[in-house]
């Protein structure tokens, strides 16, 4: 088994999911008492949400990659940034640590084309929703992508971290999203994309009439075929 770095704590809550996501992954391929080779940097996300709403991405490389290179340093031979948003700045993440970065738009891509689907509807932040980094490289390859429009655009932002990141998880907000999900569903989505690593800790397959894809589940399905190559 190769060592795989985690680079989460954005937020805390989505990167338990994924340590447990990896640990069954593993354990489902090996059985036994097999768990997964990890190093995971949890980092403070409140200095890296305040320079993400500041438009001071220069600041996040700067966190993301010191975490970074201290996970290729301890033995990490990939790196998963557990997070959609942060994406905006994975290559030059993968260029500063020197080892291999699991684009979570690319597995995501990977999972709905295999299922013969083309157009999907996104939840995520603003900044995922909004930005050319995540939706212009899902239709990079082929997807073509619908966003909520304005003011829901700004509630499921809102939602991820007021709640969600704060492990608060309302079931007013669940009717806010379902709403959110058919307006994309009306607008000819086939599925829906949960583009943010916390939104399946609020909604799940019997809140949409399409499917929806996880990344966290997603990304973490990838990280065990690292692991397991």
């Amino acid at each position: 088994m190769r060592t795989l770095g985690v680079l989460g704590g954005m937020s805390w809550t989505s990167t338990e999911s994924y340590y447990r996501l990896l640990n069954q992954g593993v354990a489902a391929r090996l059985g036994g008492l097999h768990s997964a080779r990890l190093l995971l940097h949890s980092v403070d996300f409140a200095p890296v949400a305040q320079a993400q709403h500041d438009g001071d991405w220069d600041t996040t490389l700067t966190i993301l990659s010191e975490a970074a290179q201290g996970l290729a340093r301890g033995g990490a031979e990939g790196l998963l940034l557990a997070t959609n948003t942060m994406h905006k700045v994975a290559d030059e993440l993968e260029q500063a640590c020197g080892i291999p970065l699991l684009h979570i738009a690319d597995a995501t891509a990977d999972a709905i084309l295999a299922e013969g689907t083309s157009r999907v509807g996104l939840l995520a932040t603003a900044f995922t929703m909004e930005q050319d980094f995540y939706v212009g490289r899902l239709r990079a390859r082929g997807l073509d992508v619908i966003v909520p429009d304005g003011p829901q655009r700004a509630e499921v932002h809102r939602v991820i971290y007021d709640e969600l990141c704060r492990d608060i998880v309302l079931a007013s907000s669940r009717d806010t999203y379902r709403e959110v999900i058919a307006s994309l569903v009306s607008r000819g989505a086939e599925a829906v994309i949960l583009g943010c690593t916390e939104v399946a800790l609020l909604v799940g397959a019997q809140d949409s009439t399409v499917p929806l894809h996880d990344t966290t589940r997603i990304h973490a399905e990838a990280g065990v075929g690292f692991l397991l190559a």
